[in-house]
């Protein structure tokens, strides 16, 4: 039985942290009691946001591990880091939840696997997609059989401004810039990882992908992996596609990311669109239903995205009481991993590739 409250490291108190910290504050079954960050100001800062007067505040890694106060660490950090951390977490004998994408390659992957699957412990890798409510609600939906068997899933990212966006520190995206610490692009690699989880999800792994991923200057002189497009065929029935446009003078309503996202799922007898995502445009409803020749427009759900971290971190929290597997384990995000990595192979190559050959 896990103890309760479980005590929260924190690895890496950038921009996110916030909506992660968001499921454990005021909850009963949880206490953050460590922050590390290479800047510790900056974890202080966190500290004092969230009214933590009492927190151990490092800027060491190991230190944090190496605390008999720390039961689960939330690791979010650069990509590069996640492998080197997460096996020190695991090593350390800690609860690991790790922030996606799991890491940069199928080989680091593997070294994740191994050891998660040889710890006594839980170890997630963090998806909030799969517990917004309006993807929710889709997907009770699909398992109460109003659409049939999914045949086809398309996903539309479509970055642009909002006058309430987030303002995203410049180390944040400068890190992101650089392969060699991000592994792919900020839109197709790095937030596809939500799409691909929902491909996943839904359809399982492609046995093909093809992908035409583009290059778009940003309005803060970043490159952004845009306009981009990645096509998956999971057997001769099924399909799929991600499709990512940068809009500069586009306007969203949001409240973190200045992004709409757009999804819909075909089955065999109907349809589901969701359209809301990090943020919305228009004032249509979240989801939507096409079952027995009619339009069923009356599933309204929340769509805040933050509100996606909370269900997310509760139902780990959950998981662990209860002696469940996390919604994306170490095995299942490797497969995911393994959709963002065909897409940036097939682009360079500019062909499909077989999903098995990445």
């Amino acid at each position: 039985m896990i103890r309760t409250p479980l005590r929260i490291g924190f690895i890496g108190t950038g921009r996110i942290s916030d909506l992660h910290a968001a499921g454990y504050l005021g909850n009963p079954a949880a206490r953050i009691t460590a922050l590390c960050d290479t800047n510790v100001e900056r974890a202080r800062s966190r500290a004092r946001a969230w009214g933590l007067d009492d927190a151990m505040v490092t800027d060491d890694p190991a230190a944090l591990l190496s605390r008999n106060d720390v039961d689960l660490v939330e690791i979010l950090l650069p990509h590069h880091l996640h492998c080197p951390v997460a096996l020190a977490a695991i090593n350390a004998g800690k609860i690991v939840s790790l922030q996606k994408p799991m890491c940069l390659t199928l080989e680091e992957a593997d070294r994740l696997v191994e050891a998660a699957e040889a710890h006594d412990r839980p170890v997630r890798v963090f998806e909030n997609i799969l517990f917004d409510q309006p993807v929710m609600v889709a997907d009770t939906l699909v398992r109460e059989g109003a659409i049939g068997r999914p045949l086809a899933i398309r996903m539309k990212s479509n970055p642009g401004k909002g006058q309430g966006a987030w303002e995203v520190p410049s180390e944040a995206t400068a890190w992101r810039q650089n392969r060699d610490l991000s592994g792919g692009g900020p839109l197709i690699f790095d937030d596809g990882h939500h799409k691909f989880s929902l491909a996943w999800h839904y359809m399982g792994e492609p046995e093909e992908v093809h992908a035409f991923i583009g290059r778009t200057l940003h309005r803060d002189g970043s490159l952004l992996d845009a306009p981009s497009i990645v096509s998956m065929r999971f057997d001769e029935q099924r399909i799929g596609s991600f499709e990512v446009v940068y809009s500069p003078d586009l306007e969203i309503e949001t409240r973190q990311y200045p992004q709409d996202d757009r999804i819909e799922i075909t089955g065999s007898s109907g349809v589901i669109w969701i359209n809301r995502g990090h943020g919305s445009i228009g004032n249509q409803p979240s989801v939507q239903c096409f079952r027995n020749g009619e339009l069923d427009s009356s599933h309204e759900a929340c769509s805040q995205w933050e509100e996606s971290f909370i269900r997310a971190t509760r139902h780990f929290l959950d998981c662990l009481q209860e002696g469940r597997a996390p919604a994306l384990t170490a095995r299942n995000a490797r497969s995911v991993l393994r959709f963002a990595l065909a897409a940036e192979e097939s682009a360079r190559i500019g062909r499909a590739v077989r999903y098995t050959d990445v």
